[in-house]
């Protein structure tokens, strides 16, 4: 049966038009008739005429005229398919499953598919369930094809806009939504962009850490032989990589180089911190380090400088003989897995000391703070500069929250001493009742805000003072007027005890506090075995002179009964991992401070044969602790560094949360792995 086509709308009014008119010659001859009937006659003499044309126009043209439109619809139907099955720009209808229910052919060119439903994930395994379309918003992906890269659209169409005859037969719709597919290949302008960022240029500063301790302690002839073999050195690698470097002092180079070679850079983890390392004019020459810093996609070559200066200070605050990539908020270390070089020269100490005095006389009082769960470091560096205030007669508090074992045999001692005042040590409470704007707030022992007894004052005063010994990472203290980070030192009462001797004013320690200072050393070097050098004698000499009595601190910091046993548990539950790293776990149970016993563990698993590494875990109140020591094949401080941790090559540690012990294990030695596998550790 033939289907009779209905016309609605503009078209079906603009065909009526002839019974329309006719109807208003109808009226028109009835208003004459009323004037004058013989003229009426005539009109409607005409009026029937018309009228028979109109009608036989209607009823004889009009399924002709109809006709015409429906071949004129299908003709531009039919141009409408072509364009769109052969536009240049792959095109494919798909159902919300992500069955494919239509292609243009270029999508099916670049598919190398037929026409049958298909999975959009076949084809493009970027576009899944999860990153469908919506009618609110559409989606943009990137994906790569057959080697070029193209922008995926995705968006939502009503089923009525897509003519369904042009879907594949076995096709059915069981939705009213299908979604359209774009595909607009970026090939070129990904390509203009990767040229673009390979081309950007990148600012790097070099310097050489020891210049001064090198060049010192050899001949002149032998100092030009090594100036020139590390400049040569240094020029060579830089050629490799087509720089322009610059020297800017004896001890200094600026350098520049595209982007494209950073990347060839950090895969050789900087080659050249041992190319300059291993440079040699005689057995007896010491050996020279250098260290660099990167400013990485700045949005401005000043931009980009001011990143490389603090890289560069980051990398000599970490003990130098490295490498610090710094690309904006983030950071990334290569090397320092060698033991940092002393420095003999103590200009930088007086330096330091003589600002510190000035400081210090500039203020109303001063505050001392050191880390959280303080250690005998810790206090003895504290009681040194509690000393520099009162000799400069400035009013001067200690910080101390948590009292531990470690702590309270020198703390009863101050406190039962009737020299020094009550508020000698005050808690943080009172500390931020005592800190002002024109208060000096000198942290020692620590340079991580969140690791400070009290970090709320940080932001009280705009006077901050740092005196640490341990390596520097990203978290640093904000806005500091004197910052001395030595990570050679031994300890931070090792750097304290120096700048006591630049103070002047007739300064004289009290018996006790060179105890306090003297223990501190003692304590951070294991009884002088680790990371001593000539100035940790040095500074334990004029501690001596000062009234330090080994004998006396020794029956001080004498270890109770039951942390003995624990130590002693600790060390005989220890296993070995891989075969060269120790691993214990300290019961915390009975014991008032597991992270020292811990420490002192990690220490004495170091004895055994063959141990490369030691790590002793405790759980200390809703936190477990790792102790990581090691003596000088393992940089202990850059395992601790992946974990959130710090310290030092040989002595490091790291804390976890919301774990157990166990987990917290295993973290540590999927690190352990990770480098071995990487070879920044060899077994």
């Amino acid at each position: 049966m033939k289907q009779r086509i209905k016309l609605k709308g503009v078209l079906r009014l603009y065909l009526n038009w002839p019974v329309i008119l006719t109807l208003l010659l109808v009226c028109m001859n009835l208003s004459i008739l009323t004037v004058d009937r013989k003229a009426a006659a005539v009109m409607s003499f005409f009026v029937v005429i018309y009228a028979a044309i109109a009608v036989m126009l209607y009823f004889v043209k009009k399924p002709l005229i109809v006709n015409e439109l429906v071949r004129f619809a299908a003709g531009y139907s039919q141009v409408q398919r072509r364009l769109l099955k052969e536009l240049a720009i792959p095109y494919a209808v798909m159902d919300s499953d992500g069955i494919i229910l239509w292609a243009n052919d270029e999508f099916m060119d670049l598919a190398e598919m037929l026409p049958k439903r298909k999975q959009i994930r076949d084809i493009i395994p970027e576009v899944t369930a999860e990153n469908m379309p919506s009618v609110e918003s559409d989606v943009s992906l990137h994906v790569e094809i057959k080697g070029r890269n193209y922008e995926v659209c995705l968006r939502v169409m009503n089923t009525p806009s897509f003519d369904e005859d042009m879907l594949w037969q076995e096709t059915h719709i069981h939705s009213n939504e299908l979604v359209a597919l774009y595909l607009y290949d970026e090939t070129e302008i990904v390509a203009l962009q990767r040229e673009n960022e390979n081309q950007r240029l990148i600012t790097g500063l070099l310097y050489i850490d020891n210049y001064e301790e090198v060049f010192e302690s050899i001949d002149e002839v032998r100092r030009s032989l090594l100036t020139a073999l590390v400049d040569r050195k240094i020029n060579k690698y830089m050629v490799n990589i087509d720089a322009i470097i610059k020297k800017l002092e004896k001890d200094k180079y600026m350098f520049v180089f595209q982007h494209k070679y950073l990347e060839q850079l950090e895969a050789s983890k900087f080659s050249l911190l041992e190319e300059v390392r291993g440079a040699s004019i005689g057995n007896d020459a010491p050996v020279v380090t250098i260290s660099m810093g990167l400013g990485v996609n700045a949005e401005s070559f000043l931009g980009g400088y001011e990143l490389a200066r603090g890289a560069i200070d980051l990398a000599l605050g970490r003990g130098g003989n490295q490498a610090v990539v710094k690309d904006g908020n983030k950071i990334s270390y290569y090397g320092g897995t060698n033991v940092q070089v002393e420095k003999t020269t103590r200009v930088k100490a007086r330096v330091k000391a003589h600002a510190l005095k000035e400081f210090v006389e500039g203020k109303d009082k001063v505050v001392i703070m050191g880390h959280s769960i303080g250690d005998i470091d810790s206090l003895g560096s504290a009681i040194g500069v509690y000393r520099i205030a009162k000799t400069l007669n400035k009013k001067a508090h200690i910080v101390i929250n948590e009292v531990t074992s470690s702590i309270r045999p020198m703390l009863i001692k101050f406190q039962e001493n009737s020299d020094y005042e009550d508020d000698m040590f005050v808690g943080s409470a009172r500390a931020q009742e005592i800190v002002d704007k024109n208060t000096l707030l000198v942290v020692v022992d620590v340079n991580r805000p969140s690791y400070t007894e009290c970090e709320a004052l940080l932001s009280m005063t705009r006077t901050i003072v740092i005196l640490d010994h341990h390596r520097q990472t990203e978290e640093a203290i904000p806005n500091a007027v004197l910052s001395y980070i030595e990570p050679y030192a031994s300890s931070a009462c090792e750097m304290v005890a120096e700048i006591l001797q630049y103070i002047g004013e007739g300064l004289k320690l009290k018996s006790l506090e060179a105890d306090a200072m003297y223990a501190g050393i003692m304590i951070d070097t294991n009884n002088f075995l680790t990371k001593t050098g000539v100035r940790t004698f040095e500074a334990a000499a004029y501690l001596r002179r000062n009234g330090a009595d080994v004998t006396r601190i020794r029956k001080m910091f004498r270890t109770d009964l039951p942390e003995y046993h624990a130590k002693a548990k600790t060390v005989a539950a220890a296993e070995i991992f891989e075969g060269k790293f120790a691993f214990s776990v300290t019961e915390s149970n009975g014991v008032d401070s597991p992270t020292v016993i811990a420490a002192q563990a990690a220490n004495e698993l170091l004895n055994i044969n063959g141990v490369m590494a030691s790590f002793v875990f405790t759980q200390f109140g809703s936190k477990i602790y790792v102790s990581a020591r090691s003596i000088d094949e393992v940089n202990v401080q850059v395992v601790m560094e992946k974990l959130g941790g710090g310290g030092h090559i040989s002595v490091a540690g790291a804390q976890f949360e919301n774990c157990d012990i166990m987990t917290a294990v295993e973290q540590v030695k999927d690190v352990l792995r990770q480098m071995i596998t990487e070879g920044e550790i060899k077994l």
